[in-house]
């Protein structure tokens, strides 16, 4: 999770790291970690106002949350993660709503999808782990139809899961990608989605975590359930193990405002909101297939 200096990777080096987050990810149960994340997804998802028959996209959507809540509003909605478990995952959830949303496999970095497709490309907290954040770019952008809007929520460094993504750092070796929450440093997320773009806006919102235990338990949990927390502990020997898990205690009560055995944690994310400008025609002439960044 260090920001690591660009270079030209291999092709076989990408492959190893695709396959090693791949694994990450598959990790644990992201169906029951996201259940107390459903609030703010909620109103992210208010925010955007889906219009019935919005063509919609969920890039890296998990076991389906927001999906789900998009689907709830009339959209036709299409969800893609490179987690296969958690694409079984959401199938189930949105049959027993009735809900008919396509879920498949699909990397963030090449999308399984034509120019132009959706009226709304949206990922949250999703698409900010993929290893080349160029690529992302050009392929949220790449299948947004002109005038249609793309959407993101991501993890800022200075908020609450930035400084833990930080402090999980400072006990593991440093990954091979840049850091996942430079996706939430508007300059940043300005220089990734200029070509293609006529507008964008970014806000500093809050994303409420809320737990019915105390923070020790909360770090049992990520543990067990969060595919790069449970990965990050199954690293480390006993002693540094405990360091991590002491440590990740200490951060979470100290930013409980919960009182009592509950714990309660508002995270700063940045709300991304971009326009696909309707007057760029060749458009997959803009990006190399092969960019890195």
């Amino acid at each position: 999770m260090n920001v690591m200096v660009s270079v030209t990777q291999t092709t076989t080096d990408v492959e190893q790291l695709k396959s090693g987050l791949k694994t990450t990810w598959m990790t644990g149960d992201y169906g029951r970690f996201a259940r107390y994340m459903e609030k703010s997804a909620h109103e992210f998802a208010d925010r955007l106002h889906i219009q019935p028959g919005t063509r919609l996209l969920d890039v890296a959507c998990g076991s389906g949350q927001f999906a789900v809540i998009a689907a709830r509003s009339g959209a036709e909605v299409t969800g893609c993660d490179i987690a296969t478990n958690w694409l079984e995952q959401a199938r189930i959830r949105a049959a027993s709503e009735g809900l008919e949303i396509t879920f498949e496999e699909g990397d963030a970095e090449s999308l399984p999808y034509p120019d132009h497709h959706f009226d709304l490309v949206v990922s949250l907290v999703g698409a900010m782990f993929a290893p080349r954040p160029a690529l992302v770019a050009a392929e949220l952008t790449r299948v947004c139809r002109p005038g249609g809007r793309i959407a993101m929520a991501n993890w800022t460094p200075r908020g609450f899961v930035g400084q833990m993504f930080k402090a999980i750092a400072g006990h593991i070796a440093p990954s091979r990608m840049p850091s996942p929450v430079l996706w939430g440093d508007e300059n940043v997320v300005r220089q990734r989605l200029n070509a293609g773009i006529s507008s964008l806006s970014c806000t500093p919102r809050m994303y409420r975590f809320e737990y019915p235990f105390p923070p020790e338990e909360v770090v049992e949990f990520f543990r067990v359930n969060y595919g790069p927390m449970q990965r990050a502990f199954a690293s480390l020997d006993g002693s540094s193990r405990e360091n991590l898990r002491r440590e990740l205690a200490e951060l979470w009560s100290r930013h409980n405002s919960s009182s009592g055995a509950t714990t309660t944690v508002d995270a700063e994310y940045l709300e991304v909101l971009a326009i696909r400008d309707e007057k760029a025609a060749n458009w997959c002439a803009l990006f190399p297939k092969e960019t890195v960044q």
